[in-house]
């Protein structure tokens, strides 16, 4: 491959790279994808997305949690849980995702490199292998896409085995019977839920007031009270100052406030920096910002009308789903096709905290900042008889309608596949449904799509009282 020109050089194969490569692929080019480690998927498959999940719902079945909430039963297979336990599932499950990503690369001819891509000049980057070889690579085109690792503020000290990052912490030995986590983001309190549900004991510290502050107030309020009562403890307004490693290994977190926290295992969750480090970009004419973000246009293209560059190496969003769509609307553009032109104008997000969280369109505070008039209808889980099934106390669906002809806004969801459920609130904002589309829907009986009929109806009844 020394010395080959391509149409389209993907650098990264992650969520984002591997999609893009396959859209190329599918357009006719010339396609090879670039990647540094020995296995395709980046941190949505290897570190992050799928492992993750995985490890939650382990967690869910192998605590008992589930068949705690009816009524008390506990179904739990074993009282105490280790590592090693949730290691044969999540293995199996990222295996099989790689499979499948590279079954499909193959089917569709893209070429592979494996190495450390670095820019020579704006059309070549050379590529180092881990045995030290160099491949030179020629493209017409570049999508970089070569994601995010997690930031690690100088404060503590990584280099202990007791102090993770997001990556690291997937590779424990052992539950820690008492976890600070540092930063409540999406990853911080996911985890944070999925530590507390298999019983250690979780201290959850950032220095904003209140959980994931940009969704819906009612949904982060709804949020806090269930983490809390899955036992997570909430330490909001703080922040760390300093971590301490004793010399018997016990950390101490010293907080703003004067007070002390004691722990086994300390996880930082402080966000994440863009890996740009090693790309030379400058050769490129390519220009970042903070934290290594690269910046684009609409069309995803950076500053070198060429180079183009989706996923979490552009921030935010920075969700595995976002990044593939960035991926292929970028790639279509640059080939001048009308495959995928336009992305998706609506981003749904999903958080995997326990209960789930998913949401797509407009919040309450949103909507008033603006000055549109809506009305917010509601329907718990625990007034339908799936959600009742499913023992979800916490459960809640929230539809957002403008008043003046009752269309569909926004559409926010905690509580049990709240991930999935959101999709159907999705799919009628895309088709400017209104309530009037789930007033005639159909429903399976019982399902939790039925909240969709049940909180329009709250809507109505509101837009009915207030013209009486």
């Amino acid at each position: 491959m020394t010395g080959e020109a391509f149409d389209v050089v993907v650098i990264g194969a992650g969520p984002a790279g591997v999609n893009g490569a396959m859209a190329a692929a599918i357009m006719g080019a010339r396609t090879v994808l670039v990647e540094r480690e020995s296995v395709v998927g980046g941190a949505g498959i290897n570190t992050g997305t799928i492992p993750s999940k995985t490890l939650r719902e382990t967690a869910l079945a192998l605590s008992g949690i589930r068949s705690r909430r009816l009524h008390g039963v506990d179904l739990s297979l074993r009282r105490e849980t280790s590592i090693a336990d949730f290691t044969h599932h999540r293995d199996n499950v990222m295996q099989g995702e790689r499979q499948r990503v590279e079954s499909r690369l193959e089917r569709l001819g893209v070429q592979r490199c494996a190495g450390v891509a670095t820019f020579v000049d704006p059309q070549t980057v050379h590529v180092t292998g881990t045995d030290g070889s160099v491949v030179m690579l020629h493209g017409n085109l570049f999508l970089i896409a070569t994601g995010s690792s997690p930031f690690r503020p100088p404060a503590f000290p990584f280099e202990h085995p007791r102090v993770h990052d997001s990556n690291e912490i997937l590779q424990i030995d052992m539950l820690p019977h008492v976890l600070a986590v540092v930063g409540a983001g999406v990853i911080g309190c996911e985890y944070a839920s999925t530590f507390a549900a298999l019983g250690t004991e979780v201290h959850l510290i950032d220095g904003r007031e209140s959980l994931l502050p940009y969704l819906d107030s009612e949904i982060s309020r709804v949020l806090t009270d269930a983490m809390t009562a899955l036992g997570v403890r909430l330490h909001l307004g703080e922040r760390v100052e300093t971590c301490q490693v004793d010399t018997g290994d016990a950390i101490t977190l010293r907080l703003a406030s004067g007070a002390a926290l004691a722990c086994d295992d300390v996880l930082v969750c402080s966000g994440r920096t863009s890996n740009t480090q090693e790309l030379n970009l400058a050769s490129a004419g390519v220009a970042t910002g903070r934290r290594g973000l690269i910046e684009v246009d609409a069309n995803f293209r950076t500053t070198a009308p060429h180079i183009y560059a989706a996923g979490d190496v552009i921030g935010a969003p920075a969700l595995a789903a976002t990044g593939m769509e960035q991926a292929r609307a970028a790639i279509t553009r640059a080939l001048g096709s009308d495959l995928k032109r336009d992305l998706a104008t609506l981003l749904p997000v999903g958080i995997y905290t326990i209960p789930e969280v998913g949401t797509v369109g407009a919040t309450e505070e949103s909507l008033r900042a603006v000055g549109i008039d809506y009305v917010a209808g509601r329907w718990r889980a625990a007034d339908s008889p799936r959600g009742c099934i499913l023992g979800d106390d916490h459960g809640l669906l929230k539809l957002l309608f403008r008043r003046s002809d009752l269309r569909l806004l926004g559409v926010h969801v905690i509580g049990e596949q709240a991930t999935e459920t959101v999709h159907v609130g999705m799919i009628a904002m895309l088709g400017d449904g209104d309530a009037d589309l789930f007033n005639r829907a159909c429903f399976n009986y019982p399902t939790l799509g039925d909240l969709y009929k049940y909180a329009t109806y709250d809507a109505l009844l509101q837009v009915r009282a207030d013209k009486n």
